[in-house]
């Protein structure tokens, strides 16, 4: 499981799956969504600007689970 540490208030999903590298850039992010299966907190998601806050739990194929904290 990595953690992925953030100084504001959120991370939008598209600045999460940039930041570990599952996309190389916002551009691809729509695709990315439709064609894999990104969980967060349990649930899929197709938003890509999905606010994530300290606690939330993000899972992505083959990077895993990814923690978001403060």
């Amino acid at each position: 499981m990595e953690t992925v540490q953030i100084t504001t208030e959120y991370i939008t999903l598209q600045q999460l799956l940039k930041h570990v590298d599952a996309i190389s850039s916002g551009g691809m992010v729509k695709w990315y969504l439709e064609e894999n299966e990104v969980l967060v907190n349990g649930e899929r998601e197709n938003r890509r600007g999905r606010k994530l806050y300290e606690g939330d739990k993000v899972s992505v194929p083959e990077l895993g689970e990814i923690t978001v904290s403060r």
